[in-house]
């Protein structure tokens, strides 16, 4: 919702008068306190949650969105439309799901969309009626109201396998988390000035109906004014449409777009070119129209086109009612005056950046709109088979069920939220990454994703305006009929627009006085509570901004990074940290929303001090008790699936025990992790090309004509584990479940703990991170008189240049929270509210306990036991271990497979590759003269070959094995050959070079 007010020759009203002070506080009087607000603000969000814009956009969609997409349709009648509870079909049962159950099975958590279904069969019009048919499966967003999940105690959330902090908002398709990231795109239905690539003054308006989106554009040519629509040939002067929509009078046009004599010279030019076009009348502009159409037509198709491309498209989100043309008259003077203004005043263009010219599409509204185009989708399909079989013979009587393919909702809208690419024809909208699979490396990150907004926009623009922030809101409103208003009246002194969703509704002389009465009703209740009412200083008018729904607001939340141990997932990799702990200080943010529950970190004491030079550029130096005693610890889950297919001849895969010998050995040494039914044993230690599924394939899975042989000779097809030959590894648990098809899914979680190592990363929450440098004993740590020692130890040099003053401050406050035994609060801005602690006191606290008040200790060196030169800043901060470690990177090798064309090592990490030397090393090499390493490198190392060339022609040969003698092709002799070692790659150029008829000769000389 859009509601605009615009005055005219920048009148002002008088002031209102004060409102009287209240005697009472009630309900709808406003909080003043910062205190008062935080203590309102737990109750808040216990009520909203932390992604509501997205659950209420989705229940807008199943409640009435989808009822209007339906009774749209006027080719198929469709009744008492719902969305069911989740369900999930096997085979030919129905059985109702929950989430945890869907991302186990590798299943889509959706429900059924059922309608009822009327038509008539026969010569006597008989009526029939189906009853609760299912024209889809539509994916639950969870925690909405078709969630069963949905308003559920904490109890009743873990008996169903959820974690009670989980926030909902995202769906489940095929098993994978999937959250539908906030579009930000250019509002719709409000007129935006700007210039063009060709640098000329435009006022468009994006127009956008649930039937028609258009985009209409007014500019300025040669001191003419334009109008540009998709559906004309050429651009039609402004006055020709004026004309064309039956302001006949020149002057009546001049008043509507504003009494200032520039305005009447701006508009001079214009009215000139009618005149010279020889249109006086509305008759005569539409004839002029009708030859600009770009597909006119023949005959009586061409008469009358230009008419309803003005009514339909021209601004059409401005309505026709009864072939009154008179509001899309006023809305396009004031597309005229805009432009006019920005061309007199440079300081009136808008800035496509600002938020108030923004807007947020929801889950509701992207999927309404796939929702819309699937459907009417499957009513064309469904008519084309029904007019396909109607001149054909029944004998049963007619079913409408069997022509409605409920498979085209169900898999498209799998499809596109699985791969997150939104292609809707109707609106020519093809958009990518509207999907991203769910993080779950912590509890905040994902908060982040779920709050995320995603603007669209060219990535590859040089342009810094989308990416900069922008310090701007958006707010609403204001209302008069506006057919009773004059030319004279639009741009009366003192006068308002009231704008309702881009359309100007009337004229408002009180704007001050209208924002307060709004905005005591909407304290009152009478209006949505985030209906936001702003006078517009800029454009002298009120505007009001909803989020599409009735009467929500895109919440925006500023998270950090925590972690989310769900032990009873099956995720593909998950992080656990084994030790997590709770920081010391924390923030009112951090208690709202859950991150003082759900530990990422651990408090380590840090000391500011150089040490040795393994400390440079953010380099850490860690403690090796620290990490005896279990700091940075995790485990990393990863997740192995095998499918236990089924062919189409009848014949499946099997699982068998592992093969024996007499002596009941294994027969192959790699089976020593399978158990007896031949799935690896949950607690054994799995080595690197050990066999955790023994799975057997037939050897023929082609469909045969007649019956079904009896036997059917397997083939060892085992699903092998790839891991790092120096790593332990333990099967954690192995899962059994069934998908859709009916088909065994074997799931094996390996679990392996990780120990920090030099070249594992960290960070503080202040997002200063760096890698561990060296590992050091405790023995040659440095060490405080009470016999405190670092866990780790950081360089101050990383300080002056990020400015982190927070980290400082954090470490005081963790400090004196540990010596009083009681947490501090670090909240941004929080002093003055009493949400945050003050350096004072805390330093007040620091010399009660006998520190220091600036945090600075008296340490000795570990290594010669003297006193250090200079006092220690030293305190616990809370560090957060990130997944970037070296475990999951470190790659080496000395020799491995090849690539087979060119017999080159192969590349990349995970098929044991090699490292490639570029063109900037090779160079890099060259510079120094390192000739004989490049000879190495690129030849030794790499592809060598052997080949035999002929010294007569200078061409390949080849080695006869028979004859055991070299031969040229060319010179049909082998008297006169070489040998030598090339790249096996120059090789193969040289031999498509000769495809090519490209022939390359080498000439040799005598070594």
């Amino acid at each position: 919702m859009a509601i605009a007010a615009a005055a005219d020759d920048g009148a002002k009203e008088a002031p209102p008068p004060p409102p009287p002070s209240p005697t009472y506080r009630s309900l709808a009087a406003p909080v003043a306190n910062p205190v008062d607000k935080f203590a309102l603000l737990p109750a808040f969000l216990k009520v909203r949650g932390l992604v509501k814009e997205h659950i209420d956009s989705f229940n807008y969609f199943i409640t009435k969105g989808i009822r209007i997409v339906v009774q749209a349709n006027n080719r198929i009648e469709y009744k008492n439309v719902k969305v069911g509870q989740p369900s999930v079909k096997f085979e030919y049962n129905v059985e109702k799901i929950t989430p945890q159950f869907c991302r186990l099975t590798d299943c889509t958590y959706s429900a059924p969309v059922m309608v009822d279904i009327e038509y008539t069969v026969g010569k006597h019009y008989e009526l029939k009626m189906k009853q609760d048919f299912i024209i889809g499966y539509l994916p639950i967003m969870l925690k909405s109201h078709a969630c069963v999940l949905s308003r559920k105690d904490e109890a009743e959330l873990a008996r169903y396998g959820e974690c009670p902090l989980d926030p909902g908002g995202y769906f489940i398709v095929k098993g994978t988390e999937k959250v539908i990231l906030m579009q930000e795109q250019l509002s719709k239905n409000r007129i935006i000035i700007d210039t063009d690539s060709k640098g000329r003054i435009i006022a468009s308006v994006t127009s956008s109906t649930h039937e028609v989106k258009s985009k209409t554009v007014i500019f300025m040519d040669k001191e003419k004014i334009y109008l540009q629509l998709n559906q004309f040939t050429k651009p039609i002067p402004i006055i020709v449409v004026m004309k064309a929509m039956g302001i006949e009078s020149d002057q009546e046009v001049v008043q509507m777009v504003g009494r200032d004599p520039r305005y009447g010279d701006l508009l001079y030019p214009s009215i000139q070119e009618c005149a010279f076009e020889r249109i006086y009348t509305q008759e005569q502009a539409l004839q002029y129209m009708d030859d600009k159409v770009m597909y006119p037509g023949t005959g009586t198709q061409k008469e009358g086109r230009s008419k309803s491309i003005l009514r339909d498209v021209f601004v059409a989100h401005v309505l026709v009612n009864s072939g009154n043309f008179r509001p899309k008259c006023i809305y396009t003077t004031v597309m005229i005056r805009r432009m006019m203004d920005a061309i007199l005043n440079a300081d009136t263009f808008d800035d496509k950046d600002y938020v108030g010219n923004k807007r947020l599409e929801l889950s509701g509204q992207l999927i309404s709109l796939l929702f819309e185009d699937l459907f009417k989708t499957m009513n064309s399909n469904a008519v084309e088979r029904l007019n396909h079989s109607s001149g054909k013979l029944h004998s049963s009587p007619l079913d409408l069920s069997q022509y409605i393919n409920e498979e085209i909702i169900t898999h498209g809208l799998e499809r596109a939220i699985s791969t997150g690419n939104w292609d809707i024809k109707r609106f020519r909208m093809h958009r990518k990454g509207v999907s991203q699979v769910l993080s779950r490396l912590s509890y905040m990150a994902s908060l982040g994703y779920m709050t995320r907004i995603t603007p669209h926009f060219e990535k590859n623009r040089k342009t810094s305006g989308p990416r900069a922030l922008q310090p701007s809101q958006c707010y609403s409103l204001g209302v008069e009929d506006l057919s009773l208003l004059s030319g004279e009246e639009i741009h009366a002194p003192g006068s308002f627009f009231v704008m309702f969703n881009g359309l100007i509704l009337g004229k408002h002389r009180r704007p001050q006085r209208f924002a307060n009465t709004m905005r005591k009703l909407r304290r009152s209740g009478n209006i949505g509570e985030f209906v936001s009412i702003f006078v517009n200083e800029k454009q002298d008018g009120i505007r009001s901004f909803d989020d599409f729904l009735r009467d929500g607001l895109i919440e925006y939340l500023d998270v950090n990074e925590e972690n989310n141990a769900l032990l009873s997932r099956a995720d593909s990799l998950l992080y656990l940290l084994v030790y997590a702990q709770r920081p010391l200080l924390t923030t009112k943010t951090i208690e709202l929303v859950g991150y003082d529950k759900l530990g990422a970190g651990q408090n380590a004491t840090v000391a500011i001090m150089s040490y040795s030079g393994y400390d440079i550029e953010d380099a850490i130096v860690m403690n090796k008790s620290s990490l005896d005693r279990g700091f940075g610890r995790c485990i990393a889950m990863k997740k192995y699936t095998v499918t236990k297919e089924k062919y189409e001849n009848g014949w499946s895969d099997r699982i068998v025990m592992p093969q024996r010998d007499k002596n009941g050995s294994l027969l192959k040494h790699n089976m020593q992790a399978l158990d007896e039914d031949g799935f690896a044993a949950p607690g054994v230690i799995i080595r690197n090309h050990d066999i955790y599924v023994n799975k057997q394939t037939p050897k023929n899975t082609t469909k045969q004509c007649g019956a079904r042989p009896t036997d059917m000779d397997y083939k060892d097809s085992p699903a092998v584990y790839k891991g790092d030959d120096g790593e332990t590894t333990v099967v954690d648990r192995v899962m059994l479940c069934s998908d859709t098809n009916d088909k065994l899914i074997i799931k094996c979680i390996i679990r392996h703990t990780r120990r920090p190592e030099v070249g594992d990363k960290f960070s503080s929450r202040h997002g200063q991170k760096g890698v561990c440098g060296t590992i050091v004993q405790q023995e040659d740590f440095p060490f405080s008189e009470s016999g405190i020692c670092p866990d780790l130890i950081m360089n101050p040099h990383g300080f002056p240049s990020r400015m982190t003053i927070g980290k400082m401050i954090e470490l005081l406050g963790g400090k004196a929270g540990v010596s009083c035994g009681q947490f501090h609060y670090g909240s941004a801005f929080g002093e003055p509210s009493g949400n945050a602690d003050k350096v004072e006191d805390i330093s007040y606290t620091l010399v009660k306990h006998g520190f220091s008040y600036n945090g600075k200790d008296f340490l000795y060196s570990g290594i010669l036991g003297h006193p250090c030169q200079a006092y220690i800043f030293m305190g616990p901060i809370y560090y957060q271990k990130l997944k970037h470690m070296v475990l999951d990177k470190m790659h080496a090798r000395a020799s491995g497979p090849r690539v087979l064309l060119t017999r080159q090592p192969t590349e990349g990490r995970s098929r044991d590759g090699g490292l490639r030397l570029g063109e900037m090393e090779r160079d890099c090499l060259i510079a120094y003269g390192a000739s004989m390493l490049i000879f190495e490198r690129l030849l030794i190392s790499s592809d060598p070959y052997q080949v035999q060339v002929c010294r007569n022609c200078g061409l390949l040969g080849y080695y006869n094995h028979r004859l055991k003698a070299s031969y040229c092709s060319m010179c049909k002799n082998g008297e006169n050959m070489a040998k030598m070692k090339m790249p096996y790659a120059c090789k193969l150029l040289f031999q498509e070079l000769q495809a090519m008829n490209i022939v390359p000769r080498l000439k040799l000389t005598e070594g």
